[in-house]
């Protein structure tokens, strides 16, 4: 009475045990396929950051290539592109990437970096502008300093930069550039307050040491500020410091200072040894 239930319930347990025997297969495939994600997107990682600019490029060219659908990769090559300097190949890239429905807004603050690389400042300003405000970003709001910068519009870049300073922890590099921007419109007070901030975030950002210089020579304050210095970079603000004395016409100031330089340098410095040559030079001719 038993039998007729026999066949049935062996063709159950046959196929039971073989869903069962094809499940590892199907689990362990997808935690390959996982795995390649991660492993690649680590390597997407390295090299966005490797040594050689055109390596990334070439490495993200030759991904893209092989999936052109990948956005990641397609943001990949945008990096790249614009770490090798070659901005304009970038804009076309971001340009592809942001006409795509899954783009976002980081990646049109991208595209309107690339833009501004490229002096294209029309066309990063309507980028920005087409961004919701609801979106604030560092990046963001860094760019949209540099192009009220651009357009002389003073008080929304001193607004902007105030606040991208305050969206990052290491605010130094914008801090140089609100200060160089003050340093252009001759508010040198206030752009040698900027860079002096900017070291006490970053004390080795060699360009807040030249442009804290500068901004102290517009003032004719001729000493070096006390800041963290190598004797290599002494020379050469001394270099920057002898500059700006001699354009403004403290022309024995800036020989001093360039005499300073010379000797300071650790080998030889040929800029402001020509530099003291030719003062010297003029000097005699009168």
């Amino acid at each position: 009475m038993r039998h007729p239930f026999a066949l049935p319930l062996c063709l159950a347990l046959a196929l039971g045990l073989g869903a069962c025997s094809r499940s590892p297969d199907r689990q362990v495939e997808a935690a390959l396929g996982e795995l390649n994600v991660i492993d690649e997107s680590g390597l997407n990682e390295v090299m966005l950051g490797a040594s050689d600019p055109a390596d990334a490029v070439a490495y993200f060219q030759r991904a893209t290539a092989g999936a052109p659908d990948r956005i990641d990769l397609q943001r990949g090559l945008g990096k790249a592109l614009i770490r090798a300097g070659r901005p304009a190949e970038a804009v076309g890239i971001w340009q592809g990437i942001t006409a795509r429905p899954e783009a976002t807004d980081e990646d049109r603050v991208a595209l309107a970096g690339a833009l501004i690389r490229t002096n294209s400042w029309t066309q990063a300003e309507a980028v920005l502008n087409a961004i919701p405000p609801t979106y604030e970003t560092y990046e963001r709001y860094r760019l949209e300093a540099i192009v009220a910068d651009a357009n002389s519009d003073w008080a929304r870049a001193d607004s902007f930069y105030e606040v991208a300073a305050g969206l990052t922890t290491t605010p130094a590099s914008v801090l140089n550039n609100w200060g160089y921007s003050k340093l252009t419109r001759g508010a040198y007070g206030d752009a040698q307050r900027l860079f002096t901030e900017a070291l006490r975030h970053e004390p080795g950002l060699f360009t807040a040491k030249n442009n804290l210089v500068l901004a102290r020579g517009a003032q004719r304050q001729y000493d070096l500020p006390v800041i963290p210095m190598s004797q290599t970079e002494r020379a050469q603000l001394l270099y920057t410091l002898a500059l700006t004395a001699i354009k403004q016409g403290d022309v024995s100031i800036g020989r001093s200072l360039l005499e300073d330089a010379v000797t300071t340098h650790p080998r030889h410095f040929e800029e402001a040894a020509r530099a003291l040559d030719a003062l010297q030079g003029g000097a005699a001719a009168l």
